[in-house]
């Protein structure tokens, strides 16, 4: 089992308050990650402000660009692997999201992961573009992976789809892992179908034990269908949030009264649509040290091969550095490897 730290590429104003991290402290996250023993960090993507946060907050949230924010944390660390948590797919056409992020697995000497997806907000890709056709985003997503997949691997690549386009181009240099993994983001059935058939791996969130197994069951089968064995290191990286206390309760009150719940609730209508926020305690890890180990546990036992862009309820980027210290000692410490 790997840990991975979600850093607040654009978290403020969604999983926590406005402010909370400035460019500095957004970076000694990710240093503070790598001493603890996370395994990775996870950046995700926003581009303008959501309606609802607008109405939350008077002063705007920072969203940093998360490719040009982990080309600086690759040259301050060494050993974390940098991942997107998700990149949305319609904000960049996919010859120029190539690029960016094959120089990125240059500059990490091979740390890159990117996490792909349709983005949670569709306002946000209607404000960059308002004048454009309708978009179908999953059928974008389906195009886009292909595309990007084609411009890691070929020397001269072409695609003629009905939202992606493009002809003759040379994307040099290729990324250094000979496959850097490409994991299908989202809870969705589209999300796990791609997953299934491009994917190296599958990046939903907030789910228990049970819907992974049934999900990553999903994806076997489809996979199968498809005539395609899912690889061996294919990676089930499930994003949740934490909160640790010494009793359960003290764990779900801080939870509760945080600005990761408000978030969870939010998403009730999009990315949470199919399970709802009901019972958020079997979704995320919330409790005393020893419940926590014993649901990673689980999360592992159903499938799952990476806690991944794990977020602290927490107000304060100090509350987050302390919670990620002693989830360090207390939960990956005592979790066999």
């Amino acid at each position: 089992m790997r840990f991975g730290l979600g850093v607040p590429t654009g978290t403020e104003g969604l999983m926590y308050a406005v402010p909370y991290a400035d460019i500095d402290q957004a970076v000694e996250l990710a240093r503070a990650a790598e001493r603890l023993g996370f395994e990775s960090v996870w950046g995700n993507d926003h581009v303008t402000t959501q309606r609802y946060v607008r109405g939350d907050f008077d002063r705007p949230p920072r969203y940093y660009d998360p490719f040009a924010y982990f080309s600086y944390v690759a040259a301050v660390t060494e050993r974390v692997r940098l991942g997107t948590a998700i990149m949305v797919l319609p904000f960049r056409h996919p010859v120029v999201a190539a690029k960016q992020v094959a120089t990125l697995d240059h500059l990490s000497h091979g740390r890159a992961v990117l996490g792909v997806g349709i983005g949670a907000y569709r306002e946000e890709f209607e404000a960059m573009q308002p004048g454009a056709k309708r978009l179908h985003r999953g059928e974008h997503a389906e195009e886009a992976i292909v595309a990007l997949r084609s411009l890691f691997t070929e020397r001269r690549s072409s695609f003629t789809g009905k939202w992606v386009e493009f002809a003759d181009v040379e994307s040099y240099p290729k990324p250094v892992q000979e496959r850097l993994p490409i994991l299908s983001g989202g809870n969705s059935p589209g999300s796990r179908s791609r997953a299934a058939r491009l994917a190296d791996g599958w990046l939903p969130a907030c789910l228990s034990a049970g819907e992974v197994r049934a999900g990553l069951g999903s994806i076997r089968d489809e996979a199968e269908q498809h005539g395609r064995r899912l690889p061996d290191d294919f990676d089930v990286a499930l994003q949740v949030c934490v909160s640790v206390a010494p009793t359960r309760e003290q764990a779900w009150r801080r939870f509760e009264s945080s600005q990761l719940f408000n978030h969870l609730v939010s998403l009730s209508k999009t990315t949470l649509k199919d399970q709802g926020v009901a019972d958020l305690m079997t979704r995320n890890l919330i409790g005393t040290p020893q419940d926590i180990a014993e649901q990673v546990e689980a999360y592992r036992e159903a499938g799952v091969t990476t806690m991944a862009a794990l977020l602290f309820a927490a107000d304060s980027v100090d509350e987050t550095l302390d919670a990620m210290a002693q989830f360090s000692g207390e939960v990956i410490g005592a979790v066999a490897p």
